[in-house]
């Protein structure tokens, strides 16, 4: 079972608050970090944080990420900015089968025992 999530709440958020910014004086403040996960990165949580609360694994560069001893149920977050796509491959080096291609802003509560890389592109 694999469950997924937007961002959604958060970019209501931003506009409630952008309306009361338009109102009154305030400081721009850089927007907080999605779980944690920055802005242009894909996160990886440890196994069975739910919610997700402190990545264990982060990537910020396009191309296949090798993981290691990570199995079961975790979350991923794609926080990538520009539209980037994660992907999640069965093989090293993004080889063998790729599926669960993920937009920007989403995450999934995935099994990752099958999982061997992760894949960012544009």
């Amino acid at each position: 079972m694999r469950m997924r999530f937007r961002r959604t709440a958060v970019v209501a958020a931003a506009f409630a608050t952008a309306a009361v910014v338009a109102v009154g004086p305030a400081q721009a403040k850089p927007d907080a970090p999605w779980y944690n996960c920055n802005d242009g990165w894909v996160c990886l949580y440890p196994e069975g944080q739910s919610p997700p609360v402190s990545p264990s694994v982060s990537w910020y560069t396009y191309g296949a990420h090798n993981l290691s001893n990570q199995f079961n149920y975790h979350w991923i977050l794609n926080n990538q900015t520009g539209g980037a796509r994660a992907k999640l491959c069965t093989g090293y080096n993004g080889g063998g089968t790729c599926y669960d291609d993920m937009g920007p802003g989403e995450g999934w509560w995935t099994n990752f025992t099958p999982v061997n890389s992760v894949v960012l592109y544009p």
